[in-house]
C-alpha cells in the first residue's frame, strides 16, 4: 500500500522569515497605536489645537460664503444669497474689460516679485555664508533682517516720504541738474517702486532658511572638492546649491501658490486713481467693487476664480517639480 507523502523544498529554496510579505495592518490595530500615542502624548497634541482652530474659523468655515458667487447676496438678507444666478457674475467679469487690465497688472506685479524677491535671499545668504568677521556678518544680518519687523503701514509710509516731490531722492536729482520726478503720481514708476520696497523689506528676512539649509551641508563635500582642484565658485555651483536645492525648490512653490495674491496692503496704500493703469490688482479691484460698491457676489466670483488659478498654479509647480528635481511639497 502506497502513501503519498509531500517532500520538502531543498534547503536554500524557502523564503526567510524577513522577505516574508505582510499585510496591511489591521483598522483596529492602527486605531488602537493611534489612541496610544494620542494619551502618551497628549500635551504635544494639545499644542495643536489652537492653530486648527484657527484655520477651521478663519479658513475653511468662510469658503462656505463662495456660494453667493453663483447667488444674488443683497446687505441685510441671507447670508448664502437670495437667489440662484447660476454664472451670471462669471460672465460678467469674464467680459469685463477692467477686470482683464487688473488681471494684466496682477500677472505683472506677480511675476516681477517673484523674479527678484525670490532670488535675492539667496545670493545674499551665499554671501553671508562665505564672509568670515563675524561681526561684519552679524552687522549686515541685523539691518537686513530689521526692515521685516515693520509694518507695511510704516513701509509705504517711508516710501512715499523717501519718493515725494520734496523728499530726498528728489533732492538728490536736484544736487544733479534734474527736475523732481513724481514718482507716486506716475503710472510707470510704480511696479518699480512696489517691487523696491518688497526686496528692502522681505530679502534680509528671507535668508534666515537658506542660511539654515546651509549650515546642513557637510564639510566633508568641501573638504573632498578642495582636493579636486575646485575654486570657490565651483564649490558655490556643485556642493552649495545642490545642498539647499529642496529649500529652495519648497520655497519657490509656495510663493507660485501666492503668486495672485500680489500684496493687498501695501498696494493699497502706495496706489491713488492716477497709477491704477499699472499698480491696480485684483485683490483692489475685489476691495473696491465689493466693500465700496457693495457688489459683494461679484467681488465673490472673481476671488474663486483667483484662488482656482492660485490652486492650479501650486499644484502644477509642485508637480513639475517633482517630475524635474524630485522634490515636492506633496
Amino acid at each position: 500500500m502506497s502513501t503519498s507523502t509531500t517532500s520538502a523544498p531543498p534547503p536554500g529554496t524557502q523564503d526567510p522569515p524577513s522577505k516574508i510579505r505582510r499585510g496591511p495592518a489591521h483598522p483596529v490595530t492602527a486605531r488602537r497605536g493611534w489612541r496610544r500615542a494620542l494619551r502618551r502624548d497628549w500635551q504635544l497634541y494639545s499644542l495643536a489645537v489652537l492653530p486648527l482652530l484657527f484655520f477651521l474659523v478663519f479658513r475653511y468655515l468662510p469658503m462656505i460664503g463662495n456660494v453667493i458667487a453663483f447667488r444674488r447676496f443683497e446687505p441685510g438678507g441671507s447670508i448664502l444669497g437670495e437667489q440662484w444666478v447660476g454664472l451670471r457674475y462669471v460672465r460678467m467679469f469674464l467680459t469685463d474689460p477692467t477686470f482683464w487690465q487688473v488681471f494684466r497688472n496682477t500677472l505683472w506685479l506677480g511675476g516681477l516679485t517673484l523674479l527678484f524677491c525670490f532670488p535675492i535671499p539667496i545670493v545674499l545668504a551665499l554671501l553671508l555664508n562665505e564672509v568670515r568677521r563675524r561681526s561684519l556678518k552679524r552687522f549686515v544680518q541685523s539691518v537686513s533682517y530689521l526692515p521685516h519687523f515693520l509694518s507695511i503701514v510704516i513701509v509705504a509710509g517711508i516710501t512715499m516720504q523717501m519718493l515725494a516731490t520734496d523728499g530726498p531722492v528728489n533732492h538728490v536729482l536736484d544736487w544733479f541738474g534734474h527736475d523732481p520726478v513724481r514718482f507716486i503720481q506716475e503710472p510707470g514708476w510704480f511696479r518699480t517702486i512696489y517691487v523696491g520696497s518688497e526686496i528692502w523689506q522681505t530679502a534680509g528676512w528671507g535668508t534666515i532658511l537658506y542660511l539654515a539649509a546651509l549650515t546642513t551641508i557637510d564639510e566633508d563635500l568641501y573638504e573632498a572638492a578642495r582636493i579636486d582642484g575646485a575654486s570657490r565658485w565651483r564649490q558655490i555651483w556643485h556642493v552649495t546649491l545642490p545642498g539647499i536645492r529642496p529649500t529652495m525648490i519648497t520655497l519657490l512653490i509656495l510663493n507660485i501658490g501666492t503668486f495672485m495674491a500680489v500684496g493687498f496692503e501695501k498696494v493699497l496704500l502706495l496706489y491713488n486713481p492716477l497709477t491704477y493703469p499699472t499698480a491696480d490688482v485684483v485683490s483692489t479691484y475685489l476691495y473696491r467693487a465689493g466693500v465700496e460698491s457693495n457688489s459683494f457676489s461679484y467681488a465673490a466670483a472673481i476671488g474663486l476664480f483667483e484662488a482656482i488659478i492660485g490652486l492650479v498654479l501650486v499644484t502644477g509647480a509642485n508637480q513639475l517639480s517633482r517630475r524635474t528635481v524630485g522634490t515636492s511639497l506633496w
